[in-house]
């Protein structure tokens, strides 16, 4: 593992023709542009891909849409949990209370973003969160739409009261009724009409009869007028899932009113009141009438949904698609090219969906959508098997790219992880590339990034993990913390060297530091046979701390005679035993005293053999000579005393 800082995530920019997308990104580091990914049945093999500009990311950044992330992620995490076997009927309600709760979160920061633009003084930052805004609210959009579609999967007389909901939900009309309701005379407000055709245009039709109330309370000489409207109104059928009623029945129901609708008309029965025979036109469907009042509608699928509501209630899915292709053709027709969302819109229509969410991948980039949506979709089963040119599925491809990005935030990479652990295929190996990027800044990321790969058995990593901290602890000075990472990558090697250091920090002070740690290594010290010594070397000294001379003897003796002891470090521990040869009771046996004598001859013999040119300071070969002569004379005290002691028959 490299210790680099991540390069900066980049965004895809289509290239359109007409130069218009949709928009911003929260992108991958590299980005595989989905051109290649879905060819056209027509398209030659061999045909140049598309070559995209690219730019710095810096929406990942935003404090706000980091909520989104982190939020979107728990319900995410959630979703995996959903067990494969259950019934399809028992697992439906879950996966629409599961796209509401994606939804809520869209919208909960879309609404904080919205807040932000209205109250920044900074003209482009208002700018800036106010595109986000719109991106956010294209978004939820198109989610909205596909869980109607796809995942609610709303049948005949259901679908267009749910569509009905969605249009409501995108197209406010409330705003516009405080204002009016608050001025002194509602009725005479200049946009009054407007917000009565506004309720009837989305099926409200209770909010317009109250509405229409204060208008007939200033005309009493059209009250009768009103009333005949007010009737019709109230006598819309709509129908009811949870009814009794058969959708023939209703079927039969509406086309009742709409006849009386249409007589009405053609009896000029609100010829004297321009409003209501808009109304009344509008109520019979009158395609015209709609397409003059398309400022109030707005969009071709707010004029889809009211054209169905008043001439094709029961509408089923299969159908869809001709409504909206010929409600867009009508609607925008006088506005030039569709834009990118119209065509997304569209292919849900279609019931399209990967083309649905190849044009998000497009127009939007935004691989938070694409991968959160797909991947609710799949676990719908509503996506067949779409491998791709590497060999995986589009869920995943997807889900890989979104984790992806996430890895080049210095907080959002943990969440990724959870994203790669539910990539089957290539989600390992994904993980195992991004976590070797993540920059350990502190000991306490680099434990976190640990964490992960010991969970998960990532070997390599952990090793490669525990050196570098191991080699910044020991550039730091820092022991005792370089030696318990060199132990956790079992980095023999490593914890040879710091165990030397340790030794020789030992020998210039006289005392260890980081005790706790080597009073603690337990089966740890058996990495090395320097950190073997090192142990057991502390060892002897807590069994002389607490007087046991004899076994701090016999280990201070196996540590020379094993060969376990550096040779550097002989005269060290000879010195040791000096305390221990001066005691009045014999601690040596004189087998023991033999073999300390024939290390300070071994040792000696290696010291004259010195080379010429590694000639020491003469107070320091003075020093070590005093040693020599002192260890010879204790020795051979040591030694007689052993021998009288060990001859003496005990009566």
């Amino acid at each position: 593992m490299e210790e680099v800082d991540v390069e900066p995530a980049v965004t895809y920019i289509p290239a359109a023709s007409d130069g218009k997308h949709l928009g911003f990104a929260w992108g991958p580091r590299d980005i595989l542009v989905y051109e290649t990914l879905y060819k056209p049945s027509g398209a030659s093999q061999s045909s140049c891909p598309v070559i995209h500009g690219v730019r710095k990311d810096e929406d990942i950044d935003s404090p706000i849409l980091r909520k989104l992330f982190n939020e979107s992620h728990h319900i995410f995490v959630g979703l995996q949990t959903i067990k494969d076997d259950l019934p399809s009927k028992n697992k439906k309600p879950q996966f629409v209370s599961i796209s509401k709760n994606y939804r809520s979160v869209i919208r909960a920061c879309m609404e904080e973003v919205r807040q932000v633009a209205v109250s920044s003084k900074d003209a482009d930052v208002a700018s800036q969160f106010g595109n986000q805004v719109s991106i956010l609210l294209a978004i939820e959009l198109i989610w909205n739409l596909c869980e109607v579609l796809f995942i609610e999967a709303a049948p005949a007389g259901s679908l267009l009261l749910h569509l009905l909901d969605w249009v409501r939900l995108h197209k406010a009309v409330d705003e516009k009724t405080t204002e009016v309701l608050q001025s002194e005379s509602p009725a005479e407000h200049h946009a009054y009409w407007d917000v009565v055709l506004g309720y009837v245009l989305q099926g409200r039709l209770e909010e317009a009869r109250q509405m229409l109330v204060k208008q007939a309370t200033l005309q009493p000489a059209s009250r009768n007028m009103y009333k005949l409207m007010d009737t019709l109104l109230s006598k819309m059928p709509f129908y009811d899932p949870g009814g009794t009623q058969t959708l023939t029945e209703f079927d039969v129901k509406w086309r009742h009113w709409h006849e009386e609708v249409n007589r009405c008309l053609q009896d000029n029965s609100f010829a004297s009141n321009q409003h209501l025979e808009l109304i009344c036109k509008i109520l019979v469907g009158d395609e015209d009438t709609l397409l003059e009042h398309r400022e109030l509608l707005g969009t071709w699928y707010h004029f889809l949904v009211t054209r169905l509501l008043f001439c094709h209630p029961t509408v089923k899915p299969v159908e869809l698609h001709y409504y909206a292709q010929s409600c867009m053709t009508m609607f925008v027709d006088s506005r030039g090219v569709p834009e990118p969302l119209d065509s997304i819109l569209l292919a849900a229509f279609e019931f399209d969906i990967h083309q649905v969410i190849k044009d998000c991948s497009i127009a939007l980039n935004n691989w938070w959508f694409v991968a959160h949506l797909t991947d609710l979709l799949d676990h719908c089963k509503l996506l067949q098997s779409h491998n791709l040119h590497f060999g995986t599925n589009l869920r995943e491809f997807l889900l890989l790219e979104y984790a992806s990005g996430l890895f080049t935030h210095h907080s959002l990479w943990q969440l990724a992880v959870d994203y790669f652990d539910h990539c089957p295929e290539l989600g390992r190996v994904y993980l195992e590339l991004q976590i070797e990027r993540v920059p350990l800044d502190t000991e306490r990321k680099a434990l976190k990034v640990l964490r992960i790969c010991e969970q998960r058995q990532m070997s390599e990593q952990v090793r490669s993990i525990c050196k570098i901290m191991a080699m910044r602890a020991l550039r730091n000075n820092r022991l005792g913390s370089a030696l318990s990472w060199s132990i956790r990558a079992k980095d023999a090697a490593f914890a040879t060297l710091i165990s030397e250091k340790f030794l020789q920090d030992y020998c210039a002070r006289g005392t260890f530091s980081d005790l706790d740690l080597i009073d603690n290594l337990g089966s740890a010290m058996l990495l090395s046979d320097r950190l073997t010594f090192l142990g057991k070397y502390r060892e002897f000294h807590k069994l002389y701390g607490e007087k046991c001379f004899r076994e701090a003897a016999k280990l201070l003796l196996s540590l020379m005679t094993a060969k376990i002891a550096p040779r550097s470090f002989w005269m060290t521990l000879l010195t040791d035993a000096l305390p221990l040869l001066e005691q009045k009771e014999v601690i040596f046996s004189a087998e023991q005293t033999h073999e300390l004598m024939f290390c300070l001859e071994e040792l000696t013999s290696s010291l004259n053999s010195t080379a010429p040119g590694t000639d020491r300071p003469m107070q320091e070969e003075d020093i070590e000579v005093t040693k020599v002569e002192l260890l010879r004379l204790a020795l051979a005290r040591n030694l007689a005393m052993a021998i009288v002691k060990e001859g003496t028959v005990e009566t």
